[in-house]
Parts: C-alpha cells; structure tokens; sequence
C-alpha cells in the first residue's frame, strides 16, 4: 500500500478544493480510460451476433465473411445491414452494434455526397468527412492517438531531461559545462526543418515524431532539475547525507528527486497541452501521420477548407478547445496546491 506524507495527503486534499482543476482531471482521466477500449463503443464490427443458436463476437475475433452469416457476400459482413436483415427476418437472430457504428475508416456513400450533415438515422451524429468517414469516430480515434502521443513524449522526455539536468546539478564542473553546451548547440537545431526533412525520406510513423520530439523536447526539463538539484544539493540534509556514507545514487533517488518532484508534477499538464498542440499543427501543415490516421490537424484543415460544411471544423475545434481548457485547469490547480511556498517554511 502507498504510504503518502502528511505533506503531500495536504496538497492532495488542495487540488482537490480547487473543482474546475479537480472535476477537469476525473472527466479527462475518465475520456482517456474509455478511449483505450473505443472500439467497443465506436466500431463497425459488432459486438454480438446470434445467428442459428449460435454466438459470436466480431469486434473481438478475426474477420468473418457474408456467407457465415447467410449474406450474399464474401467479404467480410456488412453488420450494419445484417442488423437490420435479422430484424426483419425475425427468426431469433440479433446483431448488437457499438453506439456509434462506424469505425474511423469506412466510407458512407448511401446519401447524399459527402460531406453530409449530422444524421441520428445515419447514426452520424456529428456528420461525415470530405470523402464520407464518420466525424465523431475519427474525433474519438484522434483523441486517442493524440493523448497517446503527448503522454509517452512527455513521460520520455521527461525521464532524460530529470536524469540529465539531475546529473549536472549534483556533479557540477566540467561535466555540466560540457553539457551546457551540447544543449546549447543541439538546441539550435530548427525543429520544423528536421521534421520536413525526415517525412520526406522516409514514412511517417507514430514512432518516429515520438523520437523526434523527444529528442528536442528533454533540454527544457534538463534546465529545471539542473537548477532544482543545484539548490537542494547545497541544503543540510544532502550534506548530512554525505557525511553518512550515502552513495550518490541514494542521495539522488532518496533524497533529492522526491524533493523536486513538486517541478516535474507542475509541468506536466502544460507539457501534454504543448505536445497535443504541437501534433495537430503538423497534421494540419501536412507534415504529421500519415492518411487515413485519424487525426485533429487533418479534420481541422478539411473543416478551413470547406467552411460550407460547418459541422467539420465546429467539431474539431470544440474537441481541441474543451480537451486544452481541461488540461490546463489542470494544470493550474496542481500549481497552486503543489506550491511549496504553501506549506514550506525555511528557517
């Protein structure tokens, strides 16, 4: 069992007092559970289909053809149509399907031409795309992809840039001039030209703008640990330390890190809001996943490019807008009640 101090069960209780910061992180955290089990909701597959006393469950297993299902076809089953085929049969047959039929990819040419308004009968609820793929599921999918992307850079980056700036500020001399200047150096490094360079001679890859941002993105964390560690290194108890014996990697782990803690935890929401704004302005420019990932750069240009159809770019942007707002109320309530100066008193 995790064993908290009074200190940090008083900040907790803090955020907790501050609702817009406190109900933002359960709704968010909530959006982020649901979203890694999004194909149950929003899927083209069925969840369960009975057919001649029989069960299956095609969102969970292999693709299944039309003609296991008594269709004419022998692709896979269109269970959209095998739904409403079943029910009118009505021999006992059943087809259950997410609360949003449609996965991120399929196109819907059965009205009007693409891209057509919000439907409740179509079951597109906020519309379809350019070329007719549902607008909620690619949000959805795109939510996914998103946060994945601007949790896992920022937990990496983060890593490299405690451990590097933790290391400069406790070893200090030579190594922390060397280091000062090889992040001065690589920071010169234009970010967007790399990125325009590397999508030109090779795939783009979920993988490879995780890498990259990585890459430029541990230098700023580096500077706060290194002047955080800097500071806690010079008080009475690392001192102590020393003179105990203490090896360096304990003083570092057992003493120092949990004492700058208060810098990683403050940061982090407005590193995840910079790294979702950072994704989607690459899919907007053209230089971010490759078509068809889902993506809220790629709805947002489709949605400036065809203001006619304000349902696209309406989405869109309320997505991004509600899910920032969230991330950075967030934020601001783990500042405030995170503050050491709130509960710290240095004699």
């Amino acid at each position: 069992m995790l064993n908290l101090t009074p200190l940090t069960l008083k900040k907790i209780k803090r955020f907790k007092e501050i609702k817009r910061g406190y109900w933002s992180f359960l709704l968010l955290s909530c959006l982020l559970v649901l979203s890694l089990f999004v194909e149950l909701l929003i899927n083209g597959k069925a969840l369960i289909v009975k057919y001649n006393g029989e069960y299956s469950f095609p969102v969970l297993s292999e693709v299944r053809l039309g003609s296991e299902f008594g269709q004419s076809s022998s692709s896979e089953a269109n269970y959209r149509e095998l739904q409403a085929l079943f029910a009118e049969q009505g021999e006992g047959n059943f087809v259950v399907m997410p609360l949003v039929p449609w996965n991120p990819y399929e196109q819907d040419f059965s009205g009007d031409y693409p891209p057509t308004a919000p439907s409740a009968a179509d079951k597109h609820y906020l519309g379809t795309d350019v070329i007719g793929r549902d607008i909620l599921a690619r949000l959805v999918y795109g939510f996914r992809t998103a946060m994945g992307f601007a949790l896992i850079t920022m937990a990496v980056s983060y890593a490299i840039g405690t451990a590097v700036g933790c290391a400069m500020g406790f070893f200090g001399g030579k190594f922390d001039l060397f280091v000062q200047r090889l992040i001065e150096v690589w920071s010169m490094v234009p970010f967007l030209y790399v990125i325009m360079i590397l999508v030109s001679i090779t795939q783009p890859t979920f993988a490879l703008f995780v890498g990259i941002n990585v890459l430029f993105g541990w230098m700023g964390m580096t500077w706060y640990m290194r002047t955080m560690t800097y500071k806690e290194s010079a008080r009475e108890y690392v001192m102590a330390a020393k003179a105990l014996g203490a090896s360096t990697l304990r003083i570092i782990f057992r003493h120092i890190l949990p004492n700058t803690m208060v810098m990683i935890v403050t940061l982090a929401p407005f590193t995840i809001a910079a790294n979702i704004t950072a994704l989607t302005a690459l899919d907007y420019l053209g230089l971010g996943l490759m078509p068809p990932t889902p993506s809220w750069g790629e709805l947002l240009q489709q949605g400036k490019s065809n203001l006619d159809s304000p349902w696209i770019v309406t989405s869109v942007v309320s997505a991004i807008v509600l899910v920032l707002v969230m991330v950075t109320f967030i934020g601001e309530a783990i500042r405030a009640a995170f503050d050491p100066k709130k509960f710290t008193r240095y004699v």
